[in-house]
């Protein structure tokens, strides 16, 4: 399943990595808002896997934090 391996893999990233990928998949998505606005876009499943994508890497982030924190 494809999911779970990127999932994996967002696992592996440090902090910083982390918050980078999520800028880049911001970037991402603002340019297939601005594709399906004049009308470029052909894939519009790809919202969808970008915005699971940016949740399950803010999600990772703030469980990383949040056992920084504990471990402090």
């Amino acid at each position: 399943m494809k999911n779970s391996e990127s999932l994996n893999e967002f696992r592996k990233l440090n902090s910083s990595q982390i918050s980078e990928k999520i800028d880049q998949l911001r970037k991402d998505l603002f340019d297939l808002r601005f594709k399906q606005a004049t009308r470029q876009l052909n894939e519009t499943h790809q919202f969808k896997i970008i915005k699971k994508q940016v949740a399950q890497l803010l999600t990772l982030s703030k469980s990383k934090s949040t056992s920084q924190k504990t471990a402090d």
